[in-house]
């Protein structure tokens, strides 16, 4: 009878011992049956990879080394190039005085008289001097888009044109005011309105001509809650007419090389920048930081260079080489595996060395940025951070996920080539995502 009791006690102690040691392990297999019971990722080409980030140690992969349309995951690429390459604030002049003159070179900092991120560093420069100023073009040696964009989208807030020098998100903002009236801002592009009773879009729409400034509007009634951001074409020309009529003084052109000699000016807090980029997902500021990028290791600006270095040096570890060409993912010549896109997340948040820091810059479920809406919190906490991209037939999410038991983990869900609605497929994301969150 003793013998029984302490055997039966021996047993006791053996199965909860058991228990312990496997409550809250993710199983591969439970993992998998989340899949196969999907009917939604079974119709078009599915990625995931899910990675233990203190394990260090991949937990389930499918199709993780296909490759995969990013879109704006594209975007986390950028990001860690810039953390690899610049500093705690965006450069956004380099100058040089000789004499009566002062001489600037743009470094393609977004954040310049940005709307938002209102950098005024380098236009308070310019503003206060008492010399001549003289703008040196020519450091840009890409075309005004990336490779593969879709030019036809030329008219829409998400595509503003790359430039050397950007100036308030080299986009023009227009809406009606309290008199019913068309406003443009900056108010120098209101001389490009122009009213065509031909034109009849059937909402209200303005529409930019392609290859000018001309800005075409409808004979209608403007509603009063009329609010578009269109690109402007950008030109130097009109880079000079917008800081002439801004700063009020004249600013002449030259073209000189950029001098070892030239100061810095810095402005934007990098991190701030960063999350201005990440939440909103915007396609103008990731273009513009790579352009700053190179301007700092190659006093030239060249997409293409950056792009080169940044895969000879930082990411030559990755599981599969990226065929990386544009820095916000508006181009489908990128593309990338989800394992490649898990290293990534892990090589960022090793150099970010702060979950917390690194989380606030992230799109955060159920509180902030792309996936505000697309998550719910857990009693008020936010359990996910990630970052989204979507182009048409593509939808894909990328990011960090820490479970009710602590688990931290890093995540690439990709969806490529679906013709039912994106928010099916997000829906369904949401659903294996909440559901490895919850259990484990």
């Amino acid at each position: 009878m003793r013998r029984s009791l302490i055997m039966l006690l021996i047993t006791t102690i053996f199965l909860l011992i058991n228990t312990a040691a496997h409550a809250g392990k993710i199983r591969k297999r439970k993992i998998r049956k989340l899949f196969k019971h999907s009917l939604i990722v079974k119709d078009h080409f599915t990625g995931f990879a899910l990675y233990d980030m203190d394990a260090k140690k991949m937990i389930y992969e499918l199709n993780s080394d296909k490759y995969f349309t990013p879109a704006s995951n594209t975007k986390l690429f950028t990001f860690y190039t810039c953390l690899k390459m610049l500093g705690d604030s965006i450069p956004t002049l380099k100058y040089i005085t000789r004499n009566d003159s002062l001489i600037f070179w743009g470094t393609g900092d977004p954040a310049f008289l940005h709307t938002d991120l209102k950098g005024v560093k380098g236009y308070d420069l310019l503003k206060n001097s008492d010399k001549k100023l003289f703008f040196s073009s020519g450091q840009y040696q890409n075309d005004f888009y990336g490779n593969g964009w879709a030019w036809n989208d030329y008219n829409d807030d998400y595509q503003a044109e790359i430039t050397e020098l950007p100036l308030e998100n080299n986009a023009a903002f227009l809406s009606a005011d309290k008199n019913g009236a068309l406003q443009i801002t900056p108010s120098y592009l209101s001389q490009y309105l122009k009213c065509d009773s031909n034109y009849k879009p059937s909402s209200y729409k303005v529409q930019r001509e392609f290859l000018t400034n001309t800005f075409v509007y409808p004979a209608m009634n403007i509603p009063a809650d009329y609010h578009q951001e269109i690109p402007w074409k950008t030109s130097t020309a009109l880079t000079l007419a917008l800081l002439q009529d801004t700063l009020k003084k004249e600013v002449a052109e030259v073209r000189l090389p950029l001098p070892d000699s030239a100061k810095t000016v810095y402005d934007a807090n990098a991190d701030t920048v960063y999350k201005h980029m990440l939440q909103p997902s915007d396609n103008f500021i990731a273009e513009q930081l790579l352009l700053v990028c190179s301007s700092v290791k190659f006093k030239v600006m060249n997409t293409d260079s950056v792009i080169a270095y940044s895969k000879a040096h930082f990411l030559n570890d990755l599981p599969d080489a990226p065929e990386w060409v544009d820095g916000s993912g508006l181009s489908r010549y990128n593309l990338f595996t989800p394992r490649s896109m898990v290293a990534l997340l892990c090589k960022i948040s090793d150099e970010v060395k702060n979950d917390r820091l690194l989380h606030s810059m992230m799109p955060i479920g159920g509180v902030a940025g792309t996936i505000r809406k697309a998550y719910k919190t857990d009693n008020g906490a936010p359990f996910v951070w990630a970052k989204t991209g979507s182009m048409s037939n593509n939808h894909n999410q990328s990011g960090y996920l820490v479970t009710r038991r602590g688990k931290r983990l890093a995540f690439s869900f990709m969806n490529n080539n679906f013709t039912r609605p994106t928010r099916e497929v997000r829906d369904d994301m949401v659903r294996i995502i909440t559901y490895i969150h919850d259990n484990y």
